[in-house]
């Protein structure tokens, strides 16, 4: 049967109202796994951090793991949901081969945390609130992987295997409201959304969100529905998008390719999808199942989940100043425009920037380091900006050095490049490379008369007040001293020796 034709954008949303829902799935950065004592190590060999109750074996028994329970409720906590008093886990029982179990472990009709929102910022300033049904802590799967075939997938592989690794490590659940009413915007939404979350999250300090590690994966759930029509479309769920561009691109794939069903006087089939990163579509999965599918049950091995007030609000003592908040009062104390404030963001330079400020060193000397020679040398190595081996404090220490006049741009640029190839400490490589700033008077005079003298017509032209001139005069000398020159100091010891 050939698949109904995509409909052009613009076309979409002229004649259909797009109602949006996303799942977003957090692993939890904790040392051992949701209900037993294994490692979460990432990329850890397969099947190496496993152990009787993450596979599920016979009389093998769950203990959760507090320090996941309270990052829950630090998250439910920053997307201003409540916190409920008591809860318990469920069996959510289905079928997968990476799921060891043949059960979910996860929160069913009692999650932890519940009616929250986020008020998420687009590019152009609107604000849009997100509300955020639900909360809940569960676990997740292990991994397969397909081998042979085209596509990495398991239709057309030649064998499968499984690496339960992942199996049980802490995951939580953040489910939104419906969210209407977003009509072109939608896919944008979706976006902004996820990143924001994101970067909410990272705050916390409870999950790294490396959507491309899988430890924050996006599921969207979209309908359409005819503009004006007050009904409610049926839902598709595109499952595990794993980038930001991803997300933005599953809702505006998805919500051209159910008006082209339903202009082709189709029915949308409530189903999962899976995204396909390299040609922006999705491909159907499997009928979406619905709760009852699950058969779930309370989980009698477990006991009750209750906060009690007071741990609620110690936690809520711990809740850090809100990204978005920190960013506009730091632009405020740097004295930026929205424009820079962006490219910073983007560069993922903000914390770095921000500590190496809180380290002593001047913002716009900090900023001017990140966003330029440092930039470049990630770049050049194909990392993060975070991943260099520099750290704020080493690179507030070389603005100090320059600031002291103990080195001068240069010398300070060959003093970050044996910290990043790992030679130790700034004022170390200053002294193994012996880079410290000539600014002995005796020594720089003799090298001043002596590029005097190799360049006579150049004295001449600053004797007869072409000032300018002595900038020859000053590449010579910083060549002759391997630029240890303080090149302000060669300056006013050229116009004194020429007028002497």
């Amino acid at each position: 049967m050939t698949a109904p034709a995509l409909v052009d954008y613009a076309d979409v949303v002229a004649r259909y109202e797009p109602t949006l829902g996303l799942e977003v799935h957090v692993e939890l950065s904790t040392n051992t796994k949701m209900f037993c004592g294994c490692a979460t190590t990432f990329g850890a060999e397969p099947n190496t951090q496993v152990c009787p109750t993450c596979l599920g074996l016979p009389g093998s028994l769950p203990v959760v793991n507090r320090t996941a329970v309270e990052s829950a409720i630090r998250i439910g906590l920053a997307l201003n949901c409540s916190i409920a008093p008591w809860g318990r886990f469920a069996r959510k029982n289905y079928f997968y081969p990476d799921m060891p179990k043949n059960f979910q472990t996860s929160q069913y009709d009692e999650p932890i945390c519940v009616d929250g929102y986020m008020d998420v910022t687009l590019d152009d300033g609107e604000v849009v609130r997100v509300g955020i049904e639900r909360a809940h802590m569960e676990e997740d799967t292990g991994k397969s992987l397909h081998v042979g075939g085209a596509t990495g997938r398991i239709h057309g592989a030649d064998y499968s295997l499984l690496d339960y690794n992942r199996a049980g490590v802490p995951l939580i659940e953040i489910v939104t409201r419906m969210i209407p009413g977003t009509g072109e915007r939608a896919p944008e939404v979706a976006r902004a959304y996820v990143t924001q979350l994101r970067d909410l999250i990272k705050s916390l300090g409870v999950s790294d969100v490396r959507m491309d590690q899988g430890s924050m994966r996006c599921d969207v759930n979209l309908s359409l529905s005819p503009a004006g029509s007050g009904v409610l479309g049926t839902r598709t769920e595109t499952k595990n998008v794993n980038s930001l561009r991803s997300v933005e691109r599953a809702v505006r794939y998805e919500m051209s390719r159910q008006a082209g069903v339903l202009d082709a006087g189709g029915e949308i089939v409530q189903e999962t999808r899976h995204f396909e990163e390299q040609s922006g579509t999705t491909r159907a999965g499997r009928r979406k199942e619905t709760s009852e599918d699950y058969r779930y049950f309370p989980e009698p091995d477990l006991v009750p989940i209750a906060p009690s007030e007071s741990w609620v609000e110690e936690l809520r003592g711990t809740l850090p100043e809100k990204p978005w908040e920190r960013r506009a009062r730091l632009q405020a104390e740097w004295g930026i425009s929205d424009e820079e404030l962006r490219d910073l963001v983007n560069a993922g330079a903000i914390d770095l920037i921000s500590d190496t400020v809180a380290a002593g060193a001047p913002a716009g000397e900090a900023r001017s380091w990140w966003v330029a020679y440092l930039a470049q040398q990630a770049n050049a190595r194909g990392v993060e900006l975070a991943e260099l081996p520099i750290t704020p404090g080493q690179v507030a220490r070389v603005i100090a050095l320059v600031a002291a006049g103990d080195l001068n741009n240069k010398l300070a640029r060959q003093v970050v490049d044996g910290v990043l190839a790992g030679e130790g400490e700034p004022d170390e490589v200053v002294e193994s490379r012996g880079l410290t700033v000539v600014s002995d008077d005796g020594a720089l005079i003799a090298a001043v008369d002596e590029a005097l003298a190799a360049q006579p017509d150049v004295a001449d032209k600053i004797r007869a007040g072409k000032v300018q001139a002595a900038g020859a005069i000053v590449g010579a000398v910083m060549k002759a001293t391997r630029g240890q020159a303080d090149a302000k100091r060669v300056r006013e010891l050229i116009i004194e020796r020429v007028g002497s």
